[in-house]
């Protein structure tokens, strides 16, 4: 992603005082295809360690603390968000989890799973398989950690990824009483919303839920 005008981000979270930080990190397409390439299978801590280093970067700048930042992303960022629960679960107060991969040692059988092996690596070769298990958020699931409650959203009719992998990874978080939220849109594929209607219900549920984590007052 790269900056760009967003009308429901400013209506919804900056008009209401929140501040909103895009962050680019290695593996994306921003800076070329170096850029992409230096987050490739083997070398995926690289994206997860550049996330954290953003929001280290915004508290050590006192514009925001841990109770007050959340995170947010979708299918790949999807990915990154149960990374992030797992690896530093006390840096963020609140993880939207959209239509993500979570169940990186089976993902490759799961829809079009198999295409991306390129990018993540394959659970079939013995040494990517390592590094895998490695930060697989399902994996490395651990009921002991301080997680905040996140925020799973899928679709029923994804046809990318499957809804799988959020459904599992939500019920590790109820099995082990664990607070989460859950939405799961019957219709609109890999986006989570069919039409403008849907898409307006889906982003409202996420900005409602950002505010209550991240606005103490909001909850009253």
């Amino acid at each position: 992603m790269t900056p760009g005008y967003s009308p429901v981000t400013g209506r919804n979270w900056l008009e209401q005082g929140g501040a909103y930080v895009l962050a680019n990190i290695r593996g994306g397409g921003e800076f070329g295809p170096n850029w992409h390439q230096a987050g490739l299978k083997l070398n995926r801590q690289r994206i997860y360690d550049d996330f954290i280093a953003v929001g280290e970067d915004l508290i050590a700048k006192k514009i925001t603390s841990p109770e007050h930042l959340g995170i947010q992303g979708g299918s790949n960022g999807g990915l990154l968000m149960g990374v992030m629960l797992n690896q530093r679960p006390d840096l963020w107060n609140a993880v939207i989890v959209q239509v993500p991969l979570l169940d990186m040692l089976r993902y490759h059988l799961l829809l079009a799973g198999a295409s991306w092996v390129g990018e993540y690596g394959s659970p079939d070769v013995p040494e990517e398989r390592a590094f895998l298990e490695t930060v697989s958020p399902y994996q490395n699931f651990d009921a002991s950690k301080p997680y905040p409650a996140p925020f799973f959203v899928t679709s029923t009719k994804d046809d990318r990824v499957h809804p799988g992998h959020a459904r599992k990874m939500a019920k590790r978080f109820e099995e082990a009483g664990l607070p989460f939220y859950y939405f799961e849109n019957m219709d609109g594929g890999h986006a989570a919303a069919a039409d403008q209607t849907a898409r307006a219900k889906r982003s409202a549920l996420e900005f409602t839920y950002l505010a209550r984590q991240l606005f103490p007052e909001a909850k009253e």
